[in-house]
């Protein structure tokens, strides 16, 4: 069934922001250690020996769902950051796809770019440092902020809204560089797996097997970018100037496993929405 332009739209919007729902509760635990670790890294001495060790001394401090702090407000921005992202991203590839509707790879990182700088500015960056907050506040001997909201309003308070948009450059190059490089490397397999035939199925686990493939690939690909922003929105954010102040090292495999994690499961969850959606919603 061919789709309208406007109905495919509506159908991705909606199936990216359920997609990013569902993933974001099943992986944020591995998310709140990468993060714990890129900020553990400038404590002298440090806090964490490891991975493990994060894990340990988190569910002997705070319990179980000590790993879940800062989900509330992931949670709030996930779903509308993936809505944004494969919804600004079908918009775009509807106007770059050739004669036949197929998206090469070099139009489809242009693509991806385009959705990542969107979801970037529009919900990422604010939602990101919030996050990185809230984690980094954990840390603190008299955490202050109660809550998702209570803790809004305490940052807005001190520093205003832009309190809310630190480290807005290392998060537009980060998540457009991101979404460049999964939506190629994703494209790029989808056209290899279905060749001469667009419309062959794909089953779920194959796109789970891209997704991590293409979610690898970003890693390697801006990791460093991923480590700036987080030092830049955390509370002790006023020591870098900008997102050029910094030299550090940086830690690759807590992120590696939660984004492999992470795109497998949303292009699988995305994928198999959008056929039952387009079940559901059928257009003439």
């Amino acid at each position: 069934m061919v789709l309208s332009v406007s109905h495919g739209l509506i159908i991705c919007v909606q199936s990216g922001g359920i997609a990013g729902g569902i993933e974001i509760c099943i992986t944020f635990p591995t998310e709140y250690v990468k993060t714990q670790l890129q900020l553990d890294e400038k404590a002298n001495p440090p806090r964490y020996r490891g991975i493990a060790d994060c894990v340990k001394q988190t569910v002997q401090g705070h319990g179980v769902k000590g790993l879940y702090r800062g989900l509330s407000s992931l949670l709030y921005g996930s779903i509308p950051k993936a809505a944004v992202r494969f919804g600004m991203f079908e918009f775009l590839s509807n106007h770059m796809r050739d004669a036949a509707g197929k998206l090469d790879s070099k139009r489809s990182l242009l693509c991806g770019l385009g959705a990542g700088v969107a979801e970037a500015v529009v919900v990422v960056c604010p939602m990101e440092t919030v996050k990185v907050k809230f984690i980094h506040d954990q840390c603190s001997p008299n955490p202050k902020y109660r809550g998702f909201f209570h803790g809004v309003r305490e940052i807005v308070r001190e520093q205003g809204i832009k309190g809310t948009y630190q480290g807005l450059t290392a998060t537009v190059l980060k998540q457009g560089s991101n979404q460049a490089i999964r939506f190629y490397v994703m494209t790029s397999l989808r056209n290899w797996y279905r060749g001469d035939n667009p419309n062959k199925p794909m089953n779920p686990l194959i796109t789970g097997v891209f997704g991590a493939v293409a979610g690898a690939a970003s890693v390697f690909g801006n990791t460093p970018l991923d480590v700036v922003k987080t030092r830049m929105q955390g509370l002790e954010a006023h020591k870098y100037k900008s997102t050029y102040d910094y030299n550090d090292g940086y830690f690759l495999l807590p992120r590696l496993g939660r984004v492999c994690l992470d795109v497998a499961i949303v292009f699988i969850i995305y994928d198999e929405v959008v056929k039952v959606l387009n079940k559901v919603w059928k257009t003439d």
